[in-house]
């Protein structure tokens, strides 16, 4: 039986443009002023993302992943598109729908540091959010903050302390209890492990997974690191300049890739079995996003473009059971 999504994103866009001040408005009309810089964000987004699913986000810095994130957190609104959670359209949620959206998605951010107050102690940091929703009685408060460090593999004595006495793990564990606190049923993981050791990933990640079965939660977990989205994730969406270019089950990708930008990347995966091998990184740098190329943007650094790859934008086609790509050569 199909699995309803829990969220459904349709035609998502995101533009960031400077509000021009009233000197250049007034140049403007009179035609003496270009319009403000615009920065193509994301761009004609379609995902759908089933209960209990994770779905691993890859692509390289800039390309607007981190940014896809925050809207289906609700922290940046779309500038055309929807995002539908549950069944329903965050832009038409009522009053109380609207709340339930809000705790029911949470992020995790990439630096556990920037995201905690300096200036309180754990124990508030972890509690905040049931205070100011009157989410539980403040009996019960206490114990709630015990349990939930107990989850995240921390002792009780940490509630007291402030996010500097910690280590960058312990931070990011706090970070996870304290969205574990509103018993959220999606959680938006923007690089979550970039920040820490390699053997504090490990235990990172086990945790996440220990908790998706523990919690029956979905994610939406956004990274640049290919082993570690290979280790956790159901799906892999493949994002290249704000457009998604591939997506299909993680074996799929990992082992059948068929976008260019997809083989690339996984020719730079580190891979033990072929040590002394040599590198060769994707020719060029990404376009920026103020000026996107035109026809598909990957089409400057590809190897094996054509004339038909400039004109026309690739959209997302299916080529196997549950395998999506947007190229105009497959």
């Amino acid at each position: 039986m199909q699995v309803a999504p829990i969220i459904e994103i349709t035609d998502l866009h995101k533009r960031f443009s400077k509000a021009p001040d009233m000197a250049h408005r007034l140049m403007q009309t009179i035609g003496k002023a270009a319009p403000p810089p615009t920065v193509h964000a994301v761009t004609d987004v379609n995902l759908s993302i089933r209960k209990g699913e994770v779905v691993g986000l890859v692509g390289e810095s800039g390309c607007g992943k981190s940014t896809l994130g925050r809207m289906v957190a609700g922290l940046i609104k779309p500038s055309a598109g929807s995002i539908q959670f549950e069944g329903k359209h965050v832009q038409q949620l009522s009053r109380a729908d609207k709340l339930a959206y809000t705790l029911g998605v949470q992020l995790i951010f990439q630096d556990p540091l920037a995201c905690l107050n300096p200036k309180q102690k754990l124990g508030d940091i972890i509690s905040e959010a049931l205070h100011v929703h009157k989410l539980a009685p403040r009996a019960e408060i206490s114990d709630r903050i015990n349990h939930a460090l107990a989850e995240v593999g921390l002792e009780q004595a940490y509630r007291d302390r402030l996010p500097h006495q910690i280590s960058g793990g312990q931070r990011q564990r706090i970070g996870i209890a304290r969205a574990l606190m509103v018993n959220p049923k999606f959680l938006v993981c923007d690089e979550p492990v970039a920040a820490l050791d390699v053997s504090i990933q490990a235990q990172v990640i086990n945790l996440f997974m220990d908790l998706r079965d523990r919690h029956e939660l979905t994610y939406l977990f956004i990274s640049h690191d290919l082993g570690v989205v290979k280790h956790i994730s159901d799906r892999v969406a493949i994002m290249y300049l704000g457009r998604i270019v591939e997506i299909a089950d993680s074996k799929e990708i990992f082992s059948h890739a068929a976008h260019p930008y997809t083989k690339a990347l996984l020719a730079e995966m580190p891979d033990v079995k072929k040590q002394g091998r040599a590198f060769t990184p994707i020719k060029g740098e990404i376009p920026s996003p103020l000026n996107p190329p035109s026809g598909c943007t990957f089409h400057p650094r590809c190897p094996i473009a054509t004339e038909a790859c400039k004109l026309a934008i690739p959209t997302l086609k299916t080529i196997a059971p549950g395998h999506e790509a947007a190229c105009h050569l497959i």
